[in-house]
């Protein structure tokens, strides 16, 4: 006598309560990303959109006479695309040097060689608590000759308490065998660092390297305080001026606009609103781009950091 083996499957009863809780998560999760996203559909819409509607609150949910002469004539800016270039180079230059400096420091202060490590990093944590004031970090940047200075983005922003914080925590994850067989190899610090911890702390230094660059792109305070040379202006600088004189830009673009073809038409005639929704998009896009491909490793990154395994 044979017998077969029939897999069954198992069903599992949800019941009403479940049911009611997953409506009720999917319809919450659903208002909520409609309100993150909302705010950048509408002002995208705005762009495209006839530009007198725009002015008068008309668009709401669907662009309404379509055309993409915005952008074309928002280039005719003066200095936008310098703005533009100070903007990268900060950003991937200050975002470089906050995640080397966050990482070799972290890594630092798990070693008990540092001289009173315990004294150096507890100084640093202070730092997040307590500061001086606006005033006193004018006048140490000015000592410092740090004003009218492409290196005043960048430099007083390479130590970040926060991201040092992780990184300690990081390494203090990473198992002390591999530091013990690459010094009997005769590995000093720096090459222990770049060889064996900067490698295995990718997920970390990813995480790092996304908010460090966020804050750098966004940035617009120090250029407020520290710079008066219009051409080390940054594009989120700009993009605060032309909200403030969008009406006297609005005259500006439709002055020096190479095109009379499209200046023809009312609808293609730039207005303030459509100066302050432009220059937002060609702002926001380029931080937009980048999050998707770093967005895996915020959770890996953090989780790694925060928890000793």
């Amino acid at each position: 006598m044979t017998s077969t083996n029939q897999s069954k499957k198992i069903h599992y009863k949800v019941s009403v309560g479940d049911r009611a809780i997953s409506v009720i998560t999917y319809v919450l999760y659903s208002i909520f990303a409609f309100v993150c996203v909302y705010p950048f559909y509408y002002i995208f819409i705005n762009t495209i959109s006839n530009n007198d509607m725009s002015a008068r609150g008309k668009i709401l949910f669907l662009p309404k006479e379509i055309h993409f002469t915005n952008y074309s004539q928002v280039m005719h800016i003066p200095n936008l695309m310098n703005a533009f270039r100070i903007s990268v180079e900060r950003t991937v230059l200050g975002t470089a040097l906050t995640v080397v400096v966050a990482a070799f420091l972290g890594y630092m202060f798990t070693r008990g060689t540092l001289w009173h490590r315990k004294l150096w990093y507890r100084l640093v944590a202070a730092t997040m608590y307590f500061n001086a004031g606006i005033i006193p970090w004018f006048l140490t940047m000015r000592n410092l000759h740090l004003t009218n200075n492409f290196f005043g983005y960048i430099l007083p922003l390479a130590v970040q308490p926060f991201y040092i914080i992780l990184c300690k925590t990081y390494c203090e994850a990473i198992p002390g065998e591999l530091e013990d067989a690459a010094e009997i190899d005769g590995a000093g610090t720096l090459k222990i660092f770049f060889s064996i911890i900067l490698p295995i702390s990718k997920p970390i230094l990813a995480t790092i390297a996304v908010f460090a660059a966020v804050g750098q792109w966004n940035a617009f305070q120090d250029t407020l305080l520290l710079v008066t040379d219009s051409k080390l202006y940054t594009l989120q600088f700009l993009l605060y001026q032309y909200i403030n004189q969008a009406s006297s830009l609005k005259a500006l673009v439709n002055n020096t606009s190479s095109s009379t073809a499209m200046m023809a038409s009312l609808a293609h005639a730039q207005t303030a609103t459509s100066i302050r929704m432009t220059v937002t998009i060609i702002v926001v896009i380029p931080i937009l781009c980048v999050y998707p491909f770093f967005q895996r490793y915020f959770t890996k990154g953090i989780m790694l950091g925060a928890v000793k395994g």
